[in-house]
């Protein structure tokens, strides 16, 4: 079997399969490293703004196409999340080599996000210094209406293969439209989801969901008081009810009343970017948009 390993435009995973991947290094040697990992129906270009703005001020970012999205093998296609979870392990693992005694921390933008927590355990750590959740997948079946439940649970068994695409919902994912045109004409943004692959998301935002009760991490939480796409309650569950206070040094929250689900590609994104640079930096220190008052610190 091919050994893992990351060459400039590819990381191959545990079982050998070839995942795309993004490679920003600053040009001397990092002072921090991050894996990024996209949300549903993106890929790897996610973070590309984001990046430059990290490289110029010495962080190194790798992101990858994560299965059945971007340029990964069958788009499309859901591969089940423990498959995406050796992945993240097996990246983390080649990261580490690469850049042995340099911090390593984690990005996970919603779909990605719930990655991440779904992957970490207290039995198994995941290897890294601090996680960065944006607006983290966490809206499980136990915060869904009843209706939709049924409706997907109905779905996957009678037409998994039925497309659909978001037409007809009035969701405003970001107030950034000209980022929101670009993916449109993005051929490598997937429009339309099967449904198997929508349950399939369900099964992993389950999963993160669950795991929140034990998600001892460094950890800096971000989200939009206008998402439309991930519900407050979902996230008032994890953070204040599901963590009880319990991990309240090592994970805090910052929400943006301006911002929308794409955070990081908000009109506002840039300030996000320093939020998260400044927590790199000086975890304790207070958030240049909590000063400027663009976000609110919510601690449990």
């Amino acid at each position: 079997m091919t050994e893992p390993r990351l060459t400039d435009t590819l990381f191959i995973s545990f079982d050998g399969t070839e995942l795309p991947l993004k490679t920003w290094l600053p040009s001397a040697s990092p002072k921090a490293v991050m894996v990024a990992l996209h949300g549903y129906n993106d890929y790897s270009n996610f973070i590309k703004d984001a990046a430059a703005f990290f490289n110029d001020r010495g962080i190194g970012v790798y992101a990858y196409d994560q299965r059945g999205f971007g340029s990964a093998p069958h788009p499309g296609k859901w591969h089940g999340h423990e498959a995406m979870v050796r992945d993240l392990r097996t990246i983390l693992q080649l990261a580490q080599n690469r850049h042995p005694d340099i911090p390593l921390y984690l990005l996970g933008d919603s779909m990605g996000g719930a990655v991440i927590m779904a992957a970490d355990s207290p039995e198994n750590p995941l290897p890294g210094d601090g996680v960065i959740l944006v607006a983290p997948a966490v809206w499980s079946r136990d915060t869904m209406p009843f209706y939709q439940r049924w409706a997907l649970w109905l779905g996957v068994r009678i037409m998994p293969w039925l497309r659909l695409s978001g037409e007809g919902l009035d969701i405003t994912p970001s107030d950034n439209k000209e980022m929101l045109l670009a993916l449109g004409r993005d051929p490598l943004v997937i429009k339309e989801s099967r449904i198997d692959a929508i349950y399939g998301l369900a099964n992993l935002m389950d999963a993160a969901y669950a795991a929140a009760s034990r998600f001892d991490r460094k950890v800096l939480f971000l989200y939009g008081a206008r998402d439309e796409i991930i519900p407050p309650k979902p996230m008032t569950d994890v953070f204040v009810q599901r963590l009880r206070g319990r991990f309240a040094n090592r994970q805090r929250l910052l929400v943006y009343p301006k911002g929308y689900h794409m955070l990081l590609r908000d009109l506002q994104a840039e300030v996000v970017w320093n939020d998260i640079l400044c927590w790199l930096g000086s975890p304790g220190e207070t958030f240049p948009s909590v000063r400027e008052k663009s976000a609110v610190e919510i601690t449990n």
